[in-house]
């Protein structure tokens, strides 16, 4: 069993009140920077793009053939 002082017991809860106050600050800070969806975007820019141009291309694709088939039974 410890025998600390209650100065000491409540210097020692201040310092980890501390570092949890800066350790909540870190997470609030790297949550924020993950869920920045402009600044993913500017880092993976190209991927982006590369998505979005073969989602485009399904799509256009996929419209195309579904009117095809229609146009072909007529």
């Amino acid at each position: 069993m410890s025998h600390r002082s209650p100065e000491q017991l409540r210097a020692s809860i201040e310092d980890s009140r501390k570092e949890l106050g800066r350790a909540l600050e870190r997470l609030r800070g790297e949550v924020n920077e993950a869920t920045d969806w402009r600044e993913q975007l500017r880092e993976h820019q190209r991927e982006a793009i590369l998505g979005a141009a073969a989602a485009g291309f399904v799509l256009g694709g996929g419209i195309g053939g579904f009117f095809g088939l229609f146009r072909r039974r007529s």
